[in-house]
């Protein structure tokens, strides 16, 4: 078998988020049926670097599958590029070494997550940004940010149904930037995020900045793992995987 990794681009609005499940559309199953096809009818399974929820999107989510035979990395990503829906791109794929995995490998990924500020919300960004139109104190939220920089347990901002165990995480740097008009970016930086964590965030410093939530609550949530202390989970249109990252000494948390 040659192993081969990918990196991938989706919209996630149409797919009921990565993972295969039943009696719903999702990316792994839609790639998954390409690369059959591909495979002369042979199934194959893809393993990415992390599951996207429903709605949610990815600029570099990273996959890794096998196939029994070498390919032309370039004529396989373009047969596969071309085969799979318009909201599904193929960016990049290459021959790795068998004891390559996506998920396991990973030491660092990047998230962004974009709110749409304005009075209305936009009807031109409403699948790419969560809509908040109350006022936000920008200073605050920003001193907020840094309470979550660091190597801490994030239990209390991670969703219940996560089987993960160990759900300490190093947060490599979190920043809110103004771009264009009536629209904040977050960036999140770091060796790995618990399910909904990175929504979950935005969410309380939303809250912070709408001054519902104490400047202090993220660090209040942490020490005491006190889930009075944490804003709603933010809505998954606005959040995409942008980079994942394969180096360093460090490896990624599962």
């Amino acid at each position: 078998m040659t192993r081969y990794k990918a990196i991938i681009s989706y919209d996630g609005t149409n797919y009921a988020g990565f993972q295969i499940q039943p009696n719903a559309v999702t990316i792994q199953e839609v790639i998954e049926a390409t690369l059959k096809r591909l495979n002369s009818g042979k199934p194959v399974t893809i393993h990415p670097s992390g599951r996207t929820d429903s709605g949610v999107h990815a600029v570099g989510q990273v996959i890794h599958f096998d196939l029994p035979q070498k390919r032309d990395v370039e004529k396989l990503r373009f047969a596969l590029d071309t085969q799979t829906p318009e909201d599904i791109s193929i960016l990049a794929i290459e021959e790795v070494t068998e004891d390559f995995h996506a998920r396991y490998l990973a030491t660092g990924k990047e998230y962004h997550y974009h709110v749409d500020t304005g009075k209305s919300p936009n009807p031109f960004k409403r699948l790419y940004a969560a809509h908040y139109h109350y006022e936000l104190d920008l200073d605050a939220m920003r001193r907020a940010a840094q309470f979550i920089e660091g190597e801490h347990d994030f239990s209390v901002f991670c969703a219940t149904g996560s089987s993960v165990e160990d759900k300490t995480r190093n947060v490599y740097s979190v920043t809110i930037e103004e771009i264009g008009e009536d629209e904040l970016l977050f960036v999140f930086k770091g060796n790995g995020f618990l399910y909904k964590m990175v929504r979950m965030l935005v969410g309380t410093l939303l809250k912070i900045g709408n001054g519902q939530l104490p400047e202090d609550a993220i660090q209040r949530a942490l020490a005491n793992q006190d889930k009075k202390m944490t804003g709603p989970t933010a809505q998954p249109e606005g959040l995409f995987l942008m980079k994942v990252d394969y180096s360093g000494e460090k490896k990624c948390h599962k």
